[in-house]
């Protein structure tokens, strides 16, 4: 039987090199579609475990099930590196109003931002000030603010074809307007949510106070943009207008948690070692499907596809899912500091960190010698419409692992409706089309495929593609 299973192997070997690039992606992208697991993987991810907030209980059941699936996989090696991350809670659910005279209230939508202090206990009202920068409110100066609400309404820019340019754009405000506030005298904040369609979902997200004394620390929170129309038309008709809100979060201490790692070992340069991953936390207010379910389930099925397609990798392939993305990043840090310290070389990265959506192609941070290489295989994904190979950003958790010796990506999926669901109780597993999330995976197994096979090397003459 051990005869005939090494001799099915040779063949499967020699059928492989055997085809070309082009027939072998094909292969990939026929497994996924049809033989795909990140969409299973990704419902019990968000149906059975939900939210998994750094430092919660489903954080560590989703540690648990993504290691278990690992081994399921017969990887050459599964483990768990631990780190400490953050454990805030939001507590019971916010409450808003705008009050426009004694008694009379309309009620908008909240939610407390990641990282704020609560309220006092039977919360905050006073009048409002509204503003669309830092620039803004430094102009006020605290003889205007001291003793109010800063409201920051600023959209997001809608003619910005890249969202996230878009989001980049306005993210600031968000986490450190608590900060900027509250070295005027505000007494809360409150910030437009970063979406670009109007709708009635609040949109947490990141913020920090800086080295502001615990004195002058305000609780802070996001605003629906609906409710953000809203209360700027109030506004723009009555100054007087007053906004009520209360929120119960706190920070604890931190507690230990674990970056989820699997890998396949290299047959030929197992010291060179290819990257993929997401990263496993979310916030809690959806289940995390698209920020960033998906980009685990589709890392964790790049390494179920090179074997499933017969791929026996060069160098060494490691799916990490990170912990702490969204409050921390301390998962990225301390998987580059572990690396660091055993001396390991690291040769590319790839990052799943937009959603699950269309894949449309990937960013790079590579030289420009590096780009043409890659550029060079555009031609094997554009049968699938994947082939949006450009310079630009690759991804947070991966981004400390720069150096001058390393390629990092991004995959590029569509990303026109992210930001509806970005951070927001709607980020739940229908919204995951599951035709759009094994294409991604398709994609990224690809790509992995192609830099295992001809390297980032961009002198030597082995990136000649077998057509």
């Amino acid at each position: 039987m051990k005869r005939i299973l090494i001799l099915f192997s040779l063949i499967i070997t020699l059928q492989l090199s055997a085809q070309t690039d082009a027939e072998t992606i094909k292969t990939i992208f026929n497994n996924t579609l049809t033989n795909g697991m990140s969409y299973q993987w990704l419902d019990h991810l968000s149906n059975q475990i939900g939210s998994r907030l750094s430092g919660s209980l489903n954080a560590e059941k989703a540690v648990q099930y993504t290691k278990e699936e690992f081994e399921n996989l017969g990887l050459d090696r599964v483990w768990l590196q631990p780190v400490m991350v953050p454990r805030w809670v939001r507590g019971a659910p916010e409450f808003a109003y705008i009050e426009t005279a004694p008694g009379k209230t309309t009620s908008v939508n909240i939610c407390a931002l990641g990282g704020s202090i609560a309220t006092p206990a039977g919360g905050v009202k006073a009048n409002i000030i509204e503003v669309n920068s830092f620039e803004e409110l430094e102009a006020l100066g605290k003889e205007n603010i001291k003793g109010k609400i800063v409201f920051i309404n600023r959209p997001m820019q809608a003619d910005l074809i890249n969202t996230f340019e878009a989001y980049g754009g306005c993210a600031n405000e968000r986490y450190s307007g608590a900060s900027e506030a509250g070295k005027y005298g505000a007494v809360g904040l409150i910030v437009r949510s970063l979406n670009l369609r109007l709708d009635d979902y609040p949109h947490t997200g990141s913020m920090s106070y800086g080295d502001l004394p615990s004195s002058k620390r305000i609780p802070s929170a996001a605003i629906s943009t609906n409710d953000a129309e809203l209360l700027s038309s109030m506004l723009a008709l009555d100054k007087n207008i007053k906004l009520y809100f209360s929120q119960h979060c706190k920070q604890l201490a931190d507690v230990q948690s674990y970056n989820v790692i699997g890998e396949i070992k290299g047959s030929e340069f197992p010291n060179e070692i290819i990257v993929v991953g997401g990263h496993l936390d979310s916030w809690d207010l959806g289940d995390g499907s698209h920020d960033d379910g998906a980009g685990v389930v589709q890392s964790m099925d790049v390494l179920r596809l090179l074997k499933e397609s017969g791929i026996r990798p060069k160098r060494t392939i490691r799916a990490v899912l990170f912990m702490n993305e969204e409050n921390g990043l301390r998962g990225g840090n301390k998987y580059a500091e572990e690396a660091k310290r055993k001396g390991e070389h690291h040769v590319f990265a790839l990052e799943s960190d937009s959603g699950g959506f269309t894949p449309r192609g990937f960013s790079f941070q590579s030289s420009e010698a590096m780009l043409a290489k890659v550029q060079s295989w555009k031609p094997l994904f554009k049968p699938y419409l994947i082939h949006y190979f450009e310079k630009g950003y690759s991804g947070a958790d991966i981004g400390p692992l720069k150096d001058d010796n390393i390629v990092l990506a991004g995959l590029r999926p569509d990303s026109q409706r992210y930001f509806d669901h970005h951070h927001a109780s709607n980020d739940t597993f229908e919204h995951v089309n599951k035709r759009e999330l094994e294409l991604g995976a398709g994609a990224m197994t690809a790509l992995i495929y192609l830099i295992d096979k001809y390297g980032t090397d961009t002198i030597s003459n082995d990136t000649k593609l077998k057509d």
